[in-house]
């Protein structure tokens, strides 16, 4: 059983979350970090189940010799609508996510800071939408894919309050989802059929394409200048793949859980992945998946997940699981 507390923005500051995300119908100013005393009866119980997509937070705890588990886990936006991709911000202090507004569809990079509690909007762009905040690797700001006006997806860069923005390869597109190797290079999933694994070079303007038939999950292996991404053999099978930073051969590390591909890296190697509600690790050695946490009694089932720099805490992105056999195919 994994013991939930009381949601990450407790009453008091979950009533103005609410309204703050509603006022992405009348517009707020980027960065606006105000709250606003609107009220709302939402709270139910120690975990409220999502809606939607929603963003769960937990703390990791750690174990010489049993490896990470999962503890405490609260639903850290609990609104209808769109709340995903999370990512931690370089010092663990809060954390960057994906928020569409239900009545537009406009998405926006939106921040939530953990202590104090506080929430603010990031980009504020339309008619275009921001998707998939990553910091920078020169710290100067972040990066995200822009959906821009004519529906072209392109990779963006803007500050930390949204202002700035620059195009990053104007010639490349439809970019679905990248990850930093270091300051120049940037390793996209690239949409088309099949979907590529391209390089780019954010000095020169170069790109080449790397491997075909790719997931969309590509991350930063922690403390190298490699990725990781997900190479698909088949309908069922697939393998998380090392990307060498130094321009080397890719290198398979281990078959997906399920054939999935969404997964997350803890600074000292360990590896996350989700299957419905049961999340798994792999401990750095290993050559097997261990299931740490099941959370199949709240119903819900868990796909993008993302550690801290510290690795205290792991976010998971979380919806109501489907009925037992229902198929949305």
């Amino acid at each position: 059983m994994i013991r939930t507390r009381p949601m990450g923005l407790h009453p008091p500051l979950l009533r103005p979350f609410v309204a703050l995300v509603a006022a992405l119908s009348v517009g707020c100013t980027a960065g606006d970090d105000s709250m606003p005393d609107e009220t709302s009866d939402t709270v139910a119980g120690d975990f409220v189940p999502p809606r939607d997509t929603d963003i769960l937070l937990a703390d990791l705890r750690w174990d010489s010799m049993t490896g990470p588990r999962i503890d405490a886990l609260s639903n850290l936006t609990q609104r209808p609508g769109y709340d995903n991709q999370p990512y931690f911000v370089p010092d663990g202090s809060g954390l960057w996510y994906t928020v569409i507004d239900e009545h537009d569809g406009q998405a926006d990079i939106w921040r939530y800071d953990f202590e104090p509690p506080m929430i603010a909007r990031v980009t504020q762009s339309n008619p275009e939408s921001e998707y998939s905040a990553t910091p920078l690797p020169d710290g100067n700001g972040i990066s995200t894919i822009r959906v821009e006006a004519d529906s072209t997806q392109r990779l963006w860069r803007f500050d930390f309050d949204g202002s700035n923005e620059a195009v990053l390869l104007p010639g490349l597109a439809p970019v679905g989802y990248h990850a930093w190797a270091d300051a120049r290079t940037v390793v996209m999933f690239v949409l088309g059929e099949p979907a590529t694994l391209q390089r780019g070079d954010v000095q020169s303007g170069r790109v080449e394409i790397l491997e075909r038939d790719v997931g969309r999950s590509i991350q930063t292996i922690p403390g190298t200048n490699d990725v990781s991404y997900v190479q698909r053999f088949g309908p069922e099978r697939s393998a998380i793949m090392r990307l060498p930073g130094d321009g080397g051969a890719p290198v398979s590390l281990i078959d997906a859980v399920d054939g999935l591909e969404d997964h997350a890296w803890a600074p000292d190697g360990t590896l996350f992945m989700a299957s419905g509600a049961v999340v798994h690790a792999l401990s750095p050695g290993a050559t097997e998946w261990t299931p740490i946490a099941d959370f199949s009694e709240l119903g819900i089932s868990i796909s993008r997940l993302a550690v801290s720099p510290d690795a205290s805490r792991i976010a998971m992105v979380a919806e109501a699981a489907a009925p037992e056999g229902f198929s949305s195919n």
